[in-house]
């Protein structure tokens, strides 16, 4: 082991990389996508998954305006939207119109369910805390998805 900056052990540890969406509502009622890398599950009992929303994005204005999300892990059906997603504001576009999203409402506030995704969570936010140029919303699943004819994308190269 050597000694290094933080980047170099970054870009190492980087790939594979699991990738997934997250649906926050609009001020205007429509709904909003974007790709995130940063997110983990932080409690079994009650379920709750946390990810990480830089400031600058248009998605954190959205979650803290209405405090629910959907985490959407995806298919190999959904690279191009989480291309689409992670490279476009919401601020600009409606990326369920531009990704031609297929999806069906949920039962927690009726956040979409993209139907050819791997696996959803519906979402409350619990908790928010800052870090740094982040905030890390914490989210109790309240409602589980799972298409069982479709896997889990990962990124490779």
């Amino acid at each position: 082991m050597k000694l290094c900056l933080f980047t170099e052990v970054n870009n190492k540890i980087h790939k594979p990389m699991k990738a997934a969406l997250v649906v926050s509502r609009k001020p205007d009622g429509s709904h909003n996508l974007i790709t995130v890398e940063w997110f983990m599950r932080t409690s079994i009992e009650p379920a709750q998954y946390a990810i990480s929303i830089g400031h600058s994005r248009y998605s954190y204005a959205c979650l803290t305006d209405f405090p629910y999300f959907n985490i959407v892990f995806p298919s190999s059906d959904n690279k191009t939207l989480l291309s689409l997603a992670g490279s476009q504001s919401g601020r600009d576009i409606d990326k369920f119109t531009a990704g031609n999203v297929q999806s069906n409402p949920g039962r927690l506030q009726k956040l979409p369910i993209i139907t050819d995704a791997a696996a959803c969570y519906e979402c409350e936010i619990v908790t928010q805390l800052r870090s740094g140029d982040h905030t890390i919303f914490v989210g109790e699943v309240k409602y589980s998805w799972i298409n069982p004819e479709k896997e889990l994308f990962v990124y490779r190269s």
